[in-house]
């Protein structure tokens, strides 16, 4: 069947984030950011802290703190040279997803940095999006994934690791386990 611009795909897009927007954001503690990069490479990066991480500042304006992480900063990078942006919002065992897009800026500002305080550390930057589109998406993707059911996760250690991917690609040198202990003790230590 064509797509009808009449139809509900069409109509289920708003500028701005309603109620049931914001309370999806409210519970969500993850989400994937699009930006694009000068080369034209599209980047992908994987956000997350405790639900509701990502402020909402009003019904137009999102800010998602920027933690510790690969030490690329590519979102930011991106940003400089192409402010759009979009965002995938995953609630754990919930079907449907919130996607937003707008434009993004990078943003230091220590009244907005205390709202996103954790464990008594303050992000430096902030992402902030001023929404252009938002809307919510059906739950085809994940029900057929079996994202949520546990029964159908590959079993433990059976996925390769960072630690074997950095070995093969940038770090000859270090063993295996050199690497993944390094991988161990940096997720107990530079969450936040």
């Amino acid at each position: 069947m064509p797509f009808d611009e009449g139809s509900g795909s069409a109509l289920k897009v708003t500028d701005r984030l309603n109620d049931v927007a914001r309370r999806f954001i409210e519970t969500c503690p993850f989400v994937v950011v699009a930006t694009k990069a000068k080369g034209a490479l599209i980047d992908v990066s994987p956000k997350g802290d405790p639900a509701g991480f990502v402020k909402i500042l009003d019904d137009k304006t999102l800010a998602i703190p920027e933690r510790l992480g690969n030490h690329r900063a590519d979102t930011f990078v991106n940003i400089l040279t192409d402010p759009n942006v979009a965002v995938i919002f995953i609630v754990p065992d919930h079907g449907f997803t919130l996607r937003v897009a707008g434009k993004g800026k990078i943003v230091r500002d220590r009244a907005l940095s205390s709202t996103m305080s954790v464990k008594g550390k303050q992000p430096e930057l902030a992402l902030v999006v001023e929404i252009e589109e938002a809307f919510m998406h059906c739950a085809k993707a994940l029900i057929r994934s079996s994202l949520w059911r546990s029964e159908f996760w590959p079993e433990r250690g059976t996925a390769p690791t960072l630690a074997e991917w950095q070995v093969n690609v940038e770090d000859s040198e270090r063993t295996l386990e050199q690497v993944f202990a390094v991988h161990t003790h940096d997720e107990k230590t530079r969450l936040y």
